[in-house]
């Protein structure tokens, strides 16, 4: 049973490192994350804005993860063009948008009020 838990991280990491090797977008969300953790250092944000800013970012990378996953698999299902592939990555896509203007919305809350400040 441990072997079984073990393996289940080995493969979940492999996935994640799938992930930000292919996918541009991913390295820019990571780029975008890096920033603002400076940021936060730089601002000394609080404990609650920390662990907003930390689930904003673990939420579109989460979210980039499902995109990617429903792409590999609708790319498997359906390897020739069809409308309702594209429509499913389609929406997986605007899903990662969603998450993207949520966090950047977080960041403004937090940030735009320390900048003005500063």
């Amino acid at each position: 049973m441990l072997k079984k838990r073990l393996n289940s991280f080995r493969y979940a990491f492999a996935g994640i490192a799938d992930m930000f090797r292919t996918q541009a977008n991913v390295k820019i969300h990571l780029a975008v994350s890096v920033f603002v953790v400076l940021a936060g250092w730089y601002f000394k944000i609080n404990r609650t804005e920390w662990c907003l800013v930390s689930l904003a970012i673990a939420a579109v990378l989460a979210a980039e993860g499902f995109n990617t996953a429903l792409e590999y698999l609708t790319d498997l299902v359906s390897p020739n063009h069809h409308p309702l592939a594209g429509k499913a990555k389609d929406v997986a896509a605007g899903a990662v948008l969603v998450a993207a203007f949520g966090a950047a919305a977080v960041g403004l809350l937090i940030f735009l009020p320390k900048i003005m400040a500063h």
